[in-house]
């Protein structure tokens, strides 16, 4: 059925249109249509993402700290460069957010990471690898924030977590393909070592991957060119029926300012850097771990495949239970935190005789890493007003970069390859992480019935079943005017748990 676009009309003495009239199941065709163009885009492109970044794990098995003279804790500041890059381009990071086209800024960054990598080839000492490294996490810093605030303008509040899982899910693959691309590039016998030409290839790769970003990423539904201009019109509009929050090329102080002093943002932070300290350790010295238990360089790359596919499958699990389960999100984050935390325990607890047990542990102790994206669609579908949520997304990514900094520095070289210190800080930090995660959730409910009270009526942000609008004929009204609210701003607001 056709689209019908209600002609202007004069309300108080100004032009405003009224809202846009379409059936429910042309509104099911546009989104197929908006997962089909946006959700490969977005994985693959975090699948290069996560591979360029774990890439110098891959390499610290195949002769890089010997090539580059790195010795004691270099390559542990060497893995923390990258987040020294990230912290210092968040908040910049974020303004460009609200000042330049979403999609080519995206594009734009990951064709200048992918030439930085490229450069990781020709690294010959620490300070040239420290180096690249920062600038690497300099051009990378503003995907994930981006990915999650073009989650938040392109789908609903009640489609996020599934997209947000869908689109992580590419970090698990990258562990896998990653695994193998290293396995087959470390056989190269060549005068240049294995690794340079592991940091050359995969940032051949990303940089042609860039290439086609540019060209199909779009900047905002009314730029899609795979898009009738009545479908623009609809995908534009319908994220905002129960959140008005609009992209904007203001920057709205008042926003920005209610971001600091609202108490989500500051458990969001602290959540983020309880989980992102593990993650520090996770990424940087897996295959060290690994190989530690008795196994060769080759085999040591191979076996860090399947930690990449237990991580799929957890999210991809948690993002349909999300989606499918009411109330659930916040709980589902606690128990892949639990289960991590066994990980963490099997690795730095077993005797070293048990080293199936302890490889066991590696596998899932990645498990936490499956919550990031639902607390990236914690900030898209709980947070509203588009410069609100720049801000929280680049104070949450400044407590992703501490914990990452902080990460590698607990595992003491000293250590290997069992880093007693290493996972009992990891395990403490999930514990808080489980608390934190609860209390963000009990604080969103506590608010909810809160204004529920001061309105005298109930209003249920996770319906258990779609409820027809206009007698149940599928007929839906979609707001037409770009208003830019933030979620206290709104009084009808209420928050996914």
């Amino acid at each position: 059925m056709e689209v019908k676009v209600n002609e202007e009309v004069d309300i108080q003495n100004e032009k405003a249109p009224l809202p846009i009239v379409i059936v429910d199941e042309e509104e099911k065709v546009i989104l197929r249509k908006i997962d089909a163009h946006l959700m490969p885009l977005m994985f693959v492109t975090y699948m290069l993402q996560y591979l360029d970044k774990i890439t110098l794990g891959f390499t610290a098995v195949m002769g890089i700290e010997t090539d580059t003279h790195l010795h004691g804790q270099q390559y542990s500041w060497c893995s923390s460069a990258f987040y020294f890059g990230y912290l210092v381009a968040s908040f910049p990071g974020s303004i460009g957010f609200v000042k330049f086209p979403i999609g080519r800024y995206l594009s734009t960054a990951v064709l200048c990471w992918s030439v930085v990598l490229m450069c990781h080839g020709a690294a010959s000492s620490f300070t040239s690898l420290f180096i690249l490294r920062v600038l690497l996490g300099v051009f990378e810093s503003i995907i994930s924030p981006g990915f999650s605030l073009i989650t938040g303008i392109w789908y609903k509040p009640s489609e996020h977590s599934l997209r947000h899982g869908i689109w992580f899910a590419g970090n698990g693959l990258a562990s896998v393909f990653g695994g193998v691309l290293a396995y087959a590039i470390g056989k190269i016998d060549d005068k240049i070592a294995a690794w340079r030409w592991l940091f050359i290839i995969f940032g051949l790769v990303t940089f042609v991957w860039s290439i086609s970003l540019l060209f199909f990423l779009p900047d905002s539904a009314m730029k899609a060119r795979w898009l009738t201009p009545h479908e623009r019109e609809i995908a534009h509009s319908r994220p905002q029926k129960n959140i008005n929050s609009f992209k904007s090329t203001h920057w709205k102080r008042h926003q920005a300012v209610e971001a600091l002093t609202d108490p989500k943002t500051w458990l969001l932070f602290f959540y983020t850097a309880f989980t992102s300290l593990p993650n520090g350790g996770v990424t940087n010295f897996t295959s060290v771990i690994i190989k530690g238990l008795g196994h060769d360089q080759f085999q040591t790359l191979l076996l860090s495949m399947p930690q990449g596919a237990c991580q799929v499958v957890f999210t991809l699990t948690a993002a349909l239970l999300a989606n499918k389960l009411r109330r659930s999100r916040c709980i589902i984050m606690a128990c892949l935190l639990c289960i991590a935390m066994l990980g963490w325990c099997l690795v730095g607890y077993l005797p070293a005789s048990h080293s199936g047990g302890r490889l066991g542990g590696v596998f899932i102790f990645a498990a936490y890493a499956s919550g990031f994206p639902l607390s990236l669609s914690i900030i898209a579908s709980d947070v509203a007003g588009y410069t609100k949520k720049t801000v929280v997304s680049a104070i949450v990514f400044l407590a992703y970069c501490a914990g990452n900094i902080s990460g590698p520095q607990v595992f003491f070289a000293r250590q290997a390859p069992r880093y007693r210190t290493g996972c009992e800080v990891c395990i403490i930090c999930l514990c808080l992480g489980i608390v934190d995660i609860l209390v963000l959730r009990q604080y969103m409910d506590w608010e909810n019935k809160r204004r529920d009270r001061v309105q005298g009526m109930v209003i249920e942000a996770e319906p258990g079943k779609l409820v027809q609008i206009d007698g149940g004929n599928g007929v839906v009204e979609l707001p037409s005017a770009g208003v830019d609210e933030t979620d206290i701003e709104q009084e009808n607001f209420r928050y996914i748990l």
